[in-house]
């Protein structure tokens, strides 16, 4: 089974770590793997901590996390081999490294294959001056995120976080803006229903993550879709969604699976599995903030890439 991975890039000082320690600490029954540069900045309460190994620090909520030394591919593969595998992984990038090289790396189709790029995850720290932004690292990391989050909204002063929204959107920074206070994101956003593991239900109305600014949405389908028309739904649908994520056969490829991902105002596809029979053709959740995007708006758009017949 893939092992999703959730890149975190931001600027030093950002908050990246308070942002790994929440994650760790909150992890909701996820077995997540951290692989951090600091090891020494990891700050998880004691009472989590059951034991420590061939450096990697084991968490009793099922939890790991490791240092980062030497090759990042290397340290993945060591990651997939271990029993229990973790179900993802969070890395946490030095403030000083161009992410765009970063992913160029987790593009190796032996890592991909297994360990797919789910998000990333951009902090930045809401009191940074937007005169900031002219700094070539910072705007890369801005750039490849798709998820943006404000961190230390509550020591910058009241219009900080409003100032910064402004700045990242003149970047046209196609990225979603989330605040973190705290350390906490919605986990809707980094680790999204996970259609390519299990069916998803057919579901009567939305269900809202923790978070009150954000809900999902599932879409099934018992028929092959089009994929021009769901090309034409998904450019109608994309100013409304924060993410999306499915599995689906198309008439133009029966008999294969497209895992279909939409994060950051950008879509991707890419060949999938065999389909597995009883389980709906069609698999898609959406996540969008509340009231944005209805149900019955979302079904009505969807059912016309349904093949017909």
């Amino acid at each position: 089974m893939p092992v999703p991975i959730l890149l975190v890039t931001g600027f030093l000082g950002a908050g990246k770590t308070t942002i790994v320690n929440h994650l760790l600490a909150h992890a909701g029954g996820r077995r997540i793997a951290a692989v951090v540069n600091d090891f020494g900045a990891i700050n998880i309460d004691a009472e989590l901590i059951a034991g420590a190994s061939d450096g990697v620090v084991s968490l009793s909520n099922g939890c790991i996390c490791c240092s980062l030394e030497g090759d990042l591919l290397r340290t993945l593969s060591s990651l997939l081999r271990r029993d229990p595998r973790p179900e993802y992984i969070v890395i946490e990038t030095s403030g000083v490294a161009d992410p765009a090289d970063i992913v160029r790396n987790l593009l190796d189709p032996v890592i991909l294959r297994e360990a797919p790029l789910e998000t990333v995850l951009c902090v930045m720290d809401a009191a940074t001056p937007p005169a900031a932004l002219d700094d070539a690292l910072m705007r890369s990391q801005l750039r490849v995120a798709d998820i943006v989050a404000l961190s230390k909204l509550d020591l910058a002063d009241e219009g900080a976080g409003a100032r910064m929204r402004d700045s990242i959107r003149a970047l046209r920074v196609p990225a979603v803006v989330v605040d973190a206070r705290n350390g906490e994101i919605p986990a809707a956003l980094l680790f999204p229903a996970n259609v390519d593991r299990a069916p998803a239900p057919r579901e009567p109305g939305p269900k809202r993550p923790a978070e009150e600014r954000f809900e999902t949405l599932s879409w099934t389908s018992e028929r092959a879709l089009s994929l021009p028309r769901l090309q034409q739904a998904i450019n109608r649908l994309a100013p409304k969604l924060a993410r999306a994520k499915g599995l689906f056969e198309t008439i133009e490829q029966p008999g294969r699976l497209m895992v279909f991902q939409f994060a950051g105002g950008r879509a991707t596809l890419a060949t999938g599995e065999v389909p597995v029979p009883g389980v709906p053709r069609a698999r898609i959740v959406f996540i969008a903030e509340l009231g944005v995007l209805s149900k019955a708006e979302l079904d009505g758009i969807m059912e016309g890439c349904v093949a017909s017949g």
